[in-house]
């Protein structure tokens, strides 16, 4: 039996931005059911990349399959994505089911006129990341880890067969952190769906990465993540000494020679005080 096609293949991906090449010669290959971790310092190109997947950002050379199709500029359903944790205003005029309602029939042109099921699709999305208690109020009003289940639940509406996760865990505790990172193991489990998931700390998800991709001064390295997160191997790929500490079962990155180093694998300061 030959192994599935790649839910997402990069071959041969450059991406140059303001004449800096970001990255170059870039190959992927994720299979379906596959969590791929993208790291690196700020500035090396990993929102990007999920841009570039989104069709959203040209590359400058190479190109980019998406479950079987080239990436057009309008994207595809079968792509869901969950950004960055940012809260939203207070006085949004969206209630928690709003927000997730989108995902169902915001992708459609024109007025989204609710159609037959659509409100059952909606109630399942809501039970399924555990916002049953808070879905009829006021988005504004929301934690920041709700708020994120929610974005969750507008993520997943589509059943994407390619999640692409931009910082998801950011600025949420660790309740939150384990839960977002539940929901999208279990749709990558259920529906046998590739994740590609951008983290500056990769302690949250370590347990349930297959490999990382780690972008660092337009290099990239791509493997397991005990063939990466070793010292040789990020000291190779900074050009600079880089430790990889261990501390019980976290990881801790010094060393690495820019901005985010201190906590590039650190999910809370306070356990380095």
């Amino acid at each position: 039996m030959s192994d599935p096609a790649p839910a997402l293949e990069i071959r041969g991906a450059a991406l140059r931005r303001d004449d800096r090449e970001l990255w170059a010669g870039l190959d992927l290959a994720v299979r379906p059911g596959e969590l791929i971790a993208v790291l690196g310092p700020s500035g090396s190109g990993k929102t990007t990349l999920l841009r570039a997947i989104l069709g959203l950002e040209p590359l400058s050379a190479g190109s980019i399959t998406v479950l079987g199709e080239p990436v057009g500029k309008r994207g595809s359903r079968r792509v869901g994505y969950l950004p960055q944790s940012r809260p939203l205003p207070p006085d949004t005029a969206l209630r928690g089911r709003d927000l997730v309602t989108l995902g169902v029939s915001g992708h459609r042109f024109g007025l989204p006129i609710p159609r037959r099921g659509d409100h059952a699709r909606v109630d399942a999305l809501i039970d399924a990341v555990g916002a049953r208690d808070f879905a009829d109020r006021p988005v504004g009003e929301l934690s920041g880890g709700e708020q994120q289940r929610l974005r969750a639940g507008q993520a997943l509406a589509d059943e994407p067969g390619l999640l692409l996760c931009d910082e998801p865990l950011t600025s949420l505790d660790l309740a939150n952190q384990q839960a977002v990172i539940g929901l999208i193991d279990r749709h990558r489990r259920e529906k046998d769906a590739a994740v590609l998931l951008v983290t500056h700390d990769i302690n949250p998800v370590l347990g349930k990465v297959d490999r990382i991709l780690y972008l660092a001064n337009g290099r990239f390295t791509l493997g397991t993540p005990d063939e990466v997160l070793n010292s040789r191997v990020l000291t190779d790929l900074y050009g600079a000494p880089v430790f990889v500490l261990r501390a019980g079962d976290r990881l801790v990155v010094v060393g690495a020679p820019d901005a985010e180093a201190s906590h590039h694998h650190h999910a809370h300061d306070e356990d380095h005080a």
